[in-house]
Order: C-alpha cells, then structure tokens, then sequence
C-alpha cells in the first residue's frame, strides 16, 4: 500500500467526505480461475478497518466473464484508496492461476503433472506458488533448500555428475535428490546412480519416449525447457511423470477484473 498511496490517496481526500458510505462490485471482464481473494481482503481491511468485503467466489474457482468475484460495502474514500492494490493483487495471482488451469486441461488425458519453477517474481513466491496450487498445479520445490537438485552448472564445477551425486550422498543431506541431465547417456548414469528424479532437459519428444522407456518407472521423470500450451499435450503423451514450466509465473497475462463503484 505505502508505494501506492504514500502521504494520503490526495485524490479521494479532497473529493470525497470522510463520511460518506456506499458499496462496490469486483467484476470479472475474461473468463479465467479467480485467486487472491484474502489478500485483496486484507489490503481493504489495512485502508479502513470499516470496509466489509464479500467473496462472491472461493479461489480456485472460474468466473466467466461479467461475473461478480466480490462486493465491497464501507467508507467510499477508503474503497477507492485500496481499489487498484487490490485489484493489482487479483490480477496477478488470478493470471497465474487461469494460465495454470489451462495447461493442467492441456495434459488431463495423461498422467503427468503440471508443475511450477523458481522462475516467480521477487517477493512474490509464496504467493504465486500459491496461484499455481489453486489453477490446479503443483509447486516443485519453493527455494534452494528444500530440494537437491543437480544441474549442468554444478556437473561442470565438479567435473561429473557422479561426483556431484557422491559429494550429496558424503554430506548426508536427508532430502530428494534430482538430477539435470541433456541426453539419454546421462539419463542411464543417473539411473545408475539410483537418483530420485531426473529432470530431462530441452528433449524432442522422440528422445523423451526414449527416455520413457529406458526409465522404466525406476525414477520421476520431469520434462522441462520451453513447454507451451501447444507443446504441452505433446509432452504429457510421452509418458513422462511431470512437467515444468517456468512460464506459469513469469510470462501470465494479468487476469482482467474491474472495480465497480455504486453510486452512494
């Protein structure tokens, strides 16, 4: 709120008695998957603790376009004041969701899983992880600690990714350990390693049904690099246990919902 209203909102200030009470609809404009409502809820609630707000909607549901998604009912100053943090919140996290939603569609026929990546906006990860959950994805790992994961970075400081395995299995770390591999000889090397998760990197999809098959359920096979919608149905068919996608959070359009002001 602070880098939005700094010293006082000046426009509804001089504009609007401090008293003066009325009610507002949050309306959705596009057909998507709604998220954010408690947050939006709480920003009302720091501008003016007189403010109700009424879901219309639980997050996690859909909306159709000119559906009600909240009423808000109090000082009309204070309405106005949380409008556009409020509705920047659901914007955000709604996009997120709705765009998540449309790729677990994308693979419903298959078994794979949509997962989501470290690839979030600054400050913003719990909650866009959270987005991700409610468009009916999974989060892959929220940050640097809860996973090992082994990537091509690491391979290279170490010289091999069985020495970066070894060094993972000498210090004891008690958490799943995935590896990155870029080829099906390193798939077999990390199968032989007996890793928990192989995250196959930038794979055509013959090579992933490859991938599959030389698998054989001896490990979760994540396929990651550039998966879109279009791709993403493609990927799933191969028989693959998940897929990540970067995108769900770093390239969501922003959900589109407006704030309509009943006249008091």
């Amino acid at each position: 709120m602070g880098e939005d209203v700094g010293p006082s909102d000046r426009t509804s200030e001089v504009t609007i008695p401090p008293d003066v009470q009325g009610s507002a609809t949050i309306v959705a404009k596009a057909e998507g998957v709604i998220c954010g409502l408690p947050i939006a809820q709480a920003v009302f609630r720091h501008v003016d603790a007189h403010i109700a707000f009424s879901p219309s909607v639980q997050d996690g549901e859909p909306v159709a376009a000119g559906d009600a998604v909240a009423e808000v009912r109090g000082p009309v100053r204070g309405i106005l004041t949380g409008e556009r943090t409020a509705l920047n919140f659901l914007a955000r996290l709604s996009g997120v969701a709705t765009l998540t939603s449309r790729f677990v569609d994308a693979v419903a026929n298959y078994p794979a899983i949509v997962l989501d990546t470290r690839k979030t906006t600054p400050g913003w990860r719990v909650l866009e992880k959270y987005a991700v959950r409610c468009g009916g994805g999974r989060n892959h790992r929220m940050g640097l600690f809860d996973m090992v994961l082994i990537k091509d970075n690491h391979i290279a400081c170490v010289g091999s990714l069985a020495e970066a395995v070894r060094r993972v299995r000498a210090a004891g770390v008690d958490l799943p350990v995935e590896v990155e591999v870029r080829s099906l000889a390193e798939l077999e090397e990390a199968l032989d390693l007996g890793v928990d998760r192989v995250l196959l990197d930038n794979m055509d999809m013959p090579t992933l049904r490859r991938a599959v098959a030389l698998a054989k359920g001896e490990a979760f096979l994540e396929a990651s690099g550039g998966v879109n919608l279009a791709r993403a149905t493609k990927v799933a068919a191969t028989g693959v246990d998940a897929i990540s996608i970067g995108a769900l959070t770093h390239s969501a359009p922003a959900f589109d919902l407006s704030l309509e002001l009943t006249r008091p």
